[in-house]
């Protein structure tokens, strides 16, 4: 059987639309889904507001209750794990994640005891995380066909690091989809200069990137030639490019090198703040 796909919840508008994606995505590879939702007590809260054990384990059964109905009336055919952790948000993720093919998680979620994603907490678990991380917005709407007028995969491509796993999880999930996949390379000043090239005729960076580009491409276009596939080598910041493009997407990859600790770079950090759409990083390396 595949792995499952793991997705954290915890009753929020966030955790909603993560639990929906996670549900069309385990139906499409025919994969298990596993529900997740972490409960840890807190020393300093205060006595007024503070949950006994079993309060929070109720609390837990209820949230995890109604996200099963929700992702069963969504795909009934999906096999379906649901489990409360005892344990910090991130630390419960990141173990689901590493026995997942895919973790993902609202980007949005509720302060305090159920919060996957606040502050600190969500950047740990995409800085941290083994396999791919799929954060969801709490407005993501889509149904079985597609949301409306999203029918194209972004891939934000860093040509000096363009790695397999990255390129293979872009095509993969445009090829499942039967979407095209736009594969968008862009660079700003110091590029350039790294490179010593000028930056006004066509023969300097333009058609060395696009060329580069097209290198790193190639064997994932050969592998995968039902996908029709746009690349792009534009000059601008790649974060401001990539939240351009994904104004029309439905679904951003990016791809992050392990061992750069909780630092998760500052173009992953815009997106995972502006993209309209989900956002994927995979790590590689």
């Amino acid at each position: 059987m595949s792995r499952p796909i793991a997705v954290g919840v915890d009753g929020s508008d966030g955790s909603l639309a993560a639990v929906d994606w996670a549900a069309d995505e385990a139906a499409l590879r025919a994969a298990p889904l596993r529900l997740v939702y972490a409960t840890q007590w807190i020393p300093h809260q205060p006595q007024a507001v503070r949950m006994t054990h079993e309060e929070r384990a109720e609390e837990a059964g209820d949230v995890l209750g109604a996200m099963e109905e929700r992702a069963r009336a969504r795909r009934p055919q999906l096999t379906l794990a649901a489990e409360e952790v005892e344990d910090a948000p991130a630390r419960v993720l990141l173990d689901a994640g590493s026995e997942a093919d895919i973790l993902v998680v609202g980007t949005h979620g509720l302060s305090g005891i159920g919060g996957f994603m606040v502050g600190s907490v969500g950047q740990e678990v995409v800085a941290d995380a083994k396999q791919p991380v799929v954060l969801v917005r709490p407005d993501y709407r889509e149904d079985a066909h597609g949301e409306h007028g999203r029918n194209k995969v972004v891939l934000g491509l860093d040509i000096d690091d363009a790695a397999d796993e990255v390129l293979e999880f872009a095509f993969d999930y445009a090829a499942r989809r039967g979407v095209p996949l736009h594969v968008l390379h862009s660079w700003h000043a110091p590029f350039l200069h790294r490179h010593r090239v000028a930056a006004d005729t066509d023969s300097g960076p333009r058609a060395e990137m696009a060329s580069a580009l097209a290198q790193a491409v190639r064997p994932y276009r050969d592998k995968y030639p039902a996908v029709d596939v746009a690349e792009e080598s534009a000059i601008g910041r790649p974060a401001d490019r990539l939240v351009e493009e994904a104004a029309d997407a439905r679904l951003v990859v990016l791809g992050r090198r392990r061992g750069h600790g909780s630092h998760i770079g500052s173009t992953t950090h815009a997106l995972i703040h502006h993209a309209a759409c989900p956002v994927t990083v995979v790590p590689h390396g």
